[in-house]
């Protein structure tokens, strides 16, 4: 029977625990997980666990190995938990409830189904993101889609993202021989294949078991770039390796609370070479208040996750937080967040920073902030010269091929989409994200064409009107 009180490190645990002794142990505040065969004390951890204590006592006593690899790579345990937490291994004959399997083929909660997707229709006869989307909304579970879809408060900002890119006309050439056209441009120095690369989006395995490595593979087949998320289901070393050799990644950095936790993963993705340049993610020190996922999270964990477990270090500033970061990585810097001119400005004083992201989060964090098209707006109208300096992409609302184009004219080197990668692999896997890039690709190509262009570079303030666009006064 296994001991209930931790100090047994480097023992066999038999795994005949009986329910009224779990119970107890909680009650007395010590708690014990498997994880991959692994006994580990995560009494102290409780308060700290981002998704709420209640979540990981629902699976103390027991193998929590399916659950954790829905939403975790196995890597985390090292950046969270000390030595001193592993309190032993479990008996060899012991059967654990994870899938067997690496994880990619395996049973994951919440994720979709061979069945589910078997009763769907082809994925060619799909013909856009948002027919994608609702198939996706019949495959994905409660959990994964309260956690996708939601947006904070009202969901205004997360609608103006996209309904924004109605108000932009695109003015068309004529005479011109495009027989030809290209979509191949530049990210950061990076040749990738298209101007579209997939944002970074967390726990991806709840839509599919194949995860971030599917997604990966997807983008390799048009070697478009792959931002991987700081919280994605999967390693990042596993995620590299499902994408082809040459393939373009990025990593997103969130600074934790916990510096030498930020620190020792820092060190980790320096050992990637395919990773090209670290995102910075600066537009949600808080998180926002989405309704739709706390509602499910209430009906599942009670209580749900309290703010203090956000473990995003608040204290961010320009100076201090840059001068730290170019002594951890040789990495090019990227800001994801940045929603005002001025900030985009301010990045520019700062030489480690090579590129901007405007995003809000997709709507997840303040809502009633600007679409990132109106702050790329406002940059073009007030301090212009940021274009020159930094390379500047756009994340949120990317529905059509006209998005990307209208987006790139304005004068951004590649536009990011997060959800459409993940209503793709909840449809179909790897294929599906494939599906939506190539959806994506085709309506880019086509719409460059009849506006008269070969080529992103080719793209300019000429092939938009934005008179219907209200521009706010400064």
């Amino acid at each position: 029977m296994v001991s209930l009180i931790g100090g047994v490190t480097g023992n066999h645990w038999s795994m005949d625990t009986k329910p009224a002794a779990v119970s107890q142990h909680k009650s007395q505040g010590d708690c014990w997980m498997v994880l991959h065969g692994k006994v580990y004390d995560i009494t102290s951890f409780l308060p700290k666990h981002p998704g709420g204590r209640s979540l990981l006592l629902q699976n103390a006593g027991q193998d929590a190995s399916r659950a954790f690899d829905s939403v975790h790579p196995p890597e985390i345990l090292e950046e969270h938990l000390a030595p001193e937490h592993h309190l032993g291994n479990v008996e060899p004959d012991f059967q654990s409830n994870k899938p067997e399997g690496d994880g990619m083929n395996g049973s994951v909660p919440g994720a979709s189904s061979s069945r589910e997707m078997s009763a769907l229709p082809s994925l060619s006869s799909m013909l856009s993101v948002a027919e994608i989307e609702s198939y996706a909304m019949q495959c994905l579970s409660p959990k994964a889609i309260s956690y996708y879809v939601s947006a904070s408060d009202d969901e205004i900002t997360k609608a103006e993202n996209g309904r924004i890119y109605r108000t932009i006309l695109l003015r068309p050439r004529v005479f011109v021989d495009c027989t030809e056209c290209s979509l191949e441009t530049s990210v950061l120095g990076n040749k990738v294949g298209l101007p579209i690369y997939v944002s970074p989006a967390a726990v991806a395995r709840l839509a599919h078991p194949s995860g971030e490595a599917g997604i990966a593979a997807a983008c390799a087949k048009f070697n478009a770039l792959q931002i991987i998320s700081k919280n994605a289901s999967m390693s990042p070393s596993a995620i590299v390796r499902a994408g082809k050799p040459g393939a373009v990644f990025a990593w997103q950095l969130y600074i934790l609370k916990d510096i030498a936790a930020t620190e020792k993963t820092l060190a980790q993705i320096r050992q990637i070479p395919e990773i090209k340049f670290i995102v910075l993610t600066l537009d949600a020190p808080f998180p926002g208040k989405r309704e739709a996922d706390e509602r499910f999270k209430m009906a599942e964990v009670a209580g749900g996750a309290p703010p203090q477990t956000w473990g995003t270090e608040s204290a961010l500033t320009w100076q201090k937080t840059l001068d730290w970061l170019v002594t951890q990585t040789n990495l090019p810097i990227v800001l994801k967040g940045v929603q005002t001119h001025e900030d985009a400005l301010i990045a520019t004083r700062y030489p480690a920073v090579k590129g901007i992201i405007l995003s809000n989060h997709g709507g997840r964090a303040l809502d009633t902030v600007p679409p990132p098209v109106q702050v790329l707006l406002e940059i073009r109208k007030f301090c212009p010269e940021v274009f020159a300096k930094l390379d500047i992409l756009v994340d949120g609302g990317i529905k059509r091929g006209t998005d990307v184009v209208k987006a790139l004219a304005l004068g951004a080197k590649g536009v990011g989409i997060g959800r459409a990668a993940l209503y793709g692999l909840a449809v179909g896997g790897e294929k599906g994200v494939a599906r939506v890039l190539e959806i994506l690709a085709d309506e880019t190509i086509t719409a460059m064409k009849l506006l008269g262009v070969k080529n992103p570079k080719e793209l300019g303030l000429r092939h938009v009107s934005c008179k219907p666009l209200i521009m706010c006064a400064r």
